[in-house]
């Protein structure tokens, strides 16, 4: 049996909004069979109606299947199914399989770029691809060199490609596509290397460019209207960007824009968030350098930003916030709440009208976190929506450099990019988590484009005085900001968190293991150990009348850079490499789909 979509899921999918959405992403995502789209749904709640798996079968999972990618780097993302075909994508050189389900995973076509290796030296934290994306018969791919290539869905043929970055700068892309109408938004990396972060809107049906967004600079090129344009409810005004940066420095000043999308097809509007400032050294660019660390709402036809809010103003930790924004109706204080929800890199997890960007909620989602007490919640207050600073922790004093030790979370955040999940049935969002804390060395750098532009030197731990590891699976009360359970693991959850109406929640390990817990209580009901460390975003459909587990283990990404890339230097991997050197007595590389079924 299936339950029908409830909730957000079905406001966000059902065709009565259909001519807002693109109709092939709606029909697609609306069939609980395929997976449509890397987050699940547009509302990116990555929750599946399938139920055939549940909580008292799932201990009776087996591999039905594996297939290789022949690569041996971090493997983020997911497969994509639409009907009987899977998509399948790889790290860099990025290479697309497009498997028949109907004979047992065939090859029916691959792409294989040819792209430059020497992008791989300007990819900030492994060579990873965060997945695929499917609209109008096309597949959509954003390549490591900012290539964009649609893809006949049946054959493979190239339909159209467009560059939307340049290398040589430091511009690469690691994330996911979204379709969305008649248009795809493309995101671009390197905030690493002073790159001017920007997202872009592209005409699907040909590749030209219908609007492009950028995260800091003058209101043109932001998209803003300083007089409509709104923050915590009152007008940006003008040139809010260059007006906290000093001089010139917003045009080599990154937010760039590397994590998930989602998408309100009712409001018509676009949710991201942008990545940290350049430089990683606070006392190069004083001002609040916005709008880095910010969530962005804007017009899905023209791009102009409706509203925007700051979590981490004037940076000093490279807490990006690009995290993904999940999208849930919720009763909060007993009114029923359009949300937002997004759980940053800060270690906060906050909750926003979706509509109008007021905040509701503001808490640490990890008691470990330390650098802000919290946030100023009085809307009369001047520093409403700010989070207020420890000294302590502090990365500069007096605008002079500062070695800070014991900062948590430690630069990785208390969550990266690996997304959480939501449950319509239990209302709960489900939270792959960093336990991870840091000391940060700023140290002056000077900008040259294509060259690393850091300015800092990091080395991490796991939180003191907590349960000795360096992950937390949790799941969250985003209505009152409260952890309702939490499941120590040894290393940081980094794979992405699948719910589904069985009342199951899936997640993996860094070790390798795919787990199954029960949704309301979190009792851990299955694991099994997959050939390397996973990295990737658990996924199911249905074939043939049974339904499939998928995740792709492949370990790399930040935290496993240090075995993807043979890294030794604890230093190294901007701080990850030694936090994460035990890895390597528990998992090797590899890159392989392991797919998972009961029993006949």
């Amino acid at each position: 049996m299936r339950y029908l979509m409830p909730t957000a899921a079905l406001l966000l999918a059902t065709s009565s909004v259909g001519v807002l959405a693109n109709d092939s992403v709606t029909a697609a995502i609306s069939d609980s069979k395929n997976w449509a789209i890397q987050t699940g749904d547009y509302a990116n709640q990555r929750y599946s109606a399938l139920d055939q798996i549940n909580k008292d079968n799932v201990k009776n999972l087996q591999v039905a299947w594996t297939f290789s990618t022949g690569v041996l780097r971090g493997h983020e993302g997911s497969p994509l199914v639409i009907g009987n075909m899977m998509y399948v994508h790889a790290p860099f050189p990025n290479t697309v399989y497009a498997l028949d389900l109907d004979q047992d995973g065939k090859i029916v076509w691959k792409y294989e770029p040819q792209q430059d290796p020497t992008v791989i030296g300007v990819m900030c934290c492994d060579t990873v691809n965060r997945g695929l994306s499917y609209a109008d018969g096309m597949v959509f791919l954003s390549q490591a060199d900012t290539t964009v290539v649609a893809l006949d869905a049946k054959s493979g043929e190239v339909k159209w490609s467009v560059k939307n970055g340049d290398p040589a700068k430091g511009e690469t892309a690691t994330a996911t596509t979204l379709p969305f109408k008649d248009k795809l938004l493309v995101s671009i990396s390197g905030g690493e290397f002073g790159v001017q972060g920007h997202v872009t809107a592209y005409n699907i049906k040909d590749g030209s460019m219908a609007w492009r967004a950028y995260s800091v600079g003058p209101d043109d090129q932001l998209l803003f209207d300083p007089e409509k344009t709104t923050v915590l409810g009152k007008p940006v005004g003008k040139d809010s960007s260059i007006a906290s940066w000093e001089g010139d420095q917003w045009k080599i000043g990154g937010g760039t824009t590397w994590g998930w999308y989602s998408y309100d097809p009712e409001l018509n509007l676009i949710y991201y968030g942008s990545g940290n400032p350049s430089t990683w050294n606070p006392s190069q660019r004083p001002g609040d350098n916005k709008w880095s660390m910010t969530i962005f709402a804007r017009d899905a036809d023209t791009g102009v930003a409706k509203w925007v809010y700051q979590m981490t103003p004037h940076d000093e930790w490279d807490f990006d916030g690009v995290n993904e924004m999940i999208l849930a109706d919720q009763k909060i204080d007993g009114k029923d709440r359009k949300t937002l929800v997004h759980f940053d890199r800060n270690g906060l997890g906050y909750t926003l009208d979706r509509e109008t960007g007021e905040l509701l909620v503001a808490q640490k989602y990890d008691p470990a976190v330390n650098w802000t007490t919290g946030v100023d919640m009085d809307p009369n207050s001047p520093t409403y929506g700010r989070p207020s600073v420890v000294a302590q922790y502090s990365t500069q004093q007096n605008g002079e450099d500062v070695n800070t030790t014991g900062v948590c979370p430690a630069a990785l955040g208390t969550k990266d990019q690996q997304p959480a999940a939501f449950s319509p049935k239990t209302g709960l969002f489900y939270v792959p988590t960093n336990h991870v804390c840091m000391d940060y060395e700023p140290f002056r750098v000077s900008y040259t484009a294509g060259q690393p532009y850091v300015g800092a030197t990091l080395s991490m731990f796991p939180a003191p005085d907590s349960h000795g590891g360096m992950g937390n699976f949790i799941a969250w009360d985003a209505t009152k900001g409260e952890i309702k359970w939490s499941l120590p693991e040894q290393f940081s959850v980094w794979s992405g968190a699948l719910a589904t109406a069985g009342d199951i929640v899936f997640y993996g390990t860094l070790e390798g293991y795919l787990k199954a817990v029960d949704s309301e209580t979190g009792e851990e009901l299955y694991k099994f150990k997959t050939p390397s460390g996973i990295i990737g975003n658990v996924m199911t459909y249905e074939h043939g009348g049974k339904q499939y587990i998928g995740i792709l283990s492949g370990v790399g990404g930040w935290a496993g850079i240090g075995l993807a890339a043979g890294l030794t230097n604890p230093n190294e991997g901007l701080g990850a490499v030694g936090g994460y050197s035990a890895l390597s007595d528990y998992t090797a590389l590899g890159g392989q789909l392991t797919v998972f079924a009961l029993p006949n």
